[in-house]
């Protein structure tokens, strides 16, 4: 790096609307995990992915904004803005899942044993929680690629941002499938589990192509055809596992319309199934708005290193 391109410290970091949402999001997040670890508390599994999902994400912003502020990003062979903003829409995500989990396990409208001072502090863990959200939303929309304008990093698409949100619906199927879910009982629904692991594999392969600016690597056809071609094989995967896995799941020759009686709560592979199943729709439309979306990018060359440009149609 060279020390005569400019100051050392870049000011944007600090001194602009982007700065003063992740300078929130280190707030928020100090916040929330003082709060926890003072009074607030937390327990069992809920609890603990809570906790983590603030932990990861706070360390994971103070390493993005101290690389930015002090510009050693340069240092990195990654495309800085495809990572910061997939971090960012990744972390709203985290915070998203965790804002609600948190006060159903953990807020209750009567005091707990340990007082009611305990419930206070979780509803202000709950209250810095969403306000952490929002700024890791206003970071993803001050990064977001407006129609017609050419920007740095295909990640900064509708299309790019889609793929984080198909991550991460994947990530809860899978954590449905781990609890119970009886999927090893038919072949069918193997088939399933090898369609949103094969998805989501190839969905990670283009998000870590971008981020780290090998959009090149793909001899045979530009980046954005690969896209639509990948998002194209996804989607009509999906469609079939939306298919099979609730006939499988819940049809009577197979299993139950309605949920049993006699199955525990928390516990209950029926639960498990009806999550997959709910949510294997949710990414298929996912998949159907990428597909809509990858139509209208289209590739420009660029001189930068680090990342592509794009503009959207």
């Amino acid at each position: 790096m060279n020390s005569q391109e400019g100051p050392y410290l870049n000011k944007k970091a600090l001194l602009s609307p982007l700065g003063a949402a992740r300078l929130c999001q280190l707030a928020m997040g100090c916040a929330v995990i003082a709060l926890v670890v003072h009074t607030a508390g937390y327990s069992g599994s809920h609890g603990i992915f809570c906790m983590a999902a603030w932990c990861f994400c706070f360390a994971m912003t103070v390493l993005v904004f101290f690389l930015d502020a002090t510009r050693l990003y340069s240092c990195l062979p990654v495309s800085w803005d495809n990572l910061t903003v997939t971090c960012a829409a990744f972390a709203t995500l985290m915070y998203v899942t965790a804002s609600v989990v948190y006060p159903l396990f953990f807020v209750r409208s009567e005091c707990p044993y340990a007082g009611c001072h305990v419930r206070d502090f979780r509803i202000a863990v709950t209250v810095c929680s969403i306000l952490g959200t929002i700024a890791y939303g206003a970071e993803v929309a001050l990064c977001r690629a407006r129609p017609g304008q050419s920007v740095v990093g295909y990640m900064s698409t509708a299309s790019g941002l889609l793929k984080v949100v198909q991550g991460f619906v994947a990530c809860v199927i899978f954590g449905a499938l781990a609890n119970g879910s009886e999927y090893s009982r038919y072949p069918a629904t193997i088939y399933c589990v090898a369609v949103y692991s094969f998805c989501f594999a190839l969905t990670s392969v283009v998000v870590m192509m971008t981020v780290c600016g090998r959009t090149k690597a793909v001899r045979c056809m530009p980046f954005d055809r690969f896209v639509v071609v990948c998002t194209l094989l996804e989607v009509l995967l999906y469609l079939s596992a939306s298919v099979v896995w609730p006939v499988f799941c819940f049809d009577v020759k197979y299993g139950s319309l309605w949920r049993p009686s006699s199955c525990p709560q928390g516990k209950c592979p029926w639960d498990s199934k009806l999550v997959v199943s709910v949510f294997s729709f949710a990414n298929f439309g996912l998949y159907v708005a990428d597909l809509v979306y990858s139509q209208r990018i289209k590739h420009v060359s660029s001189h930068l290193p680090t990342a592509s440009r794009f503009r959207t149609a």
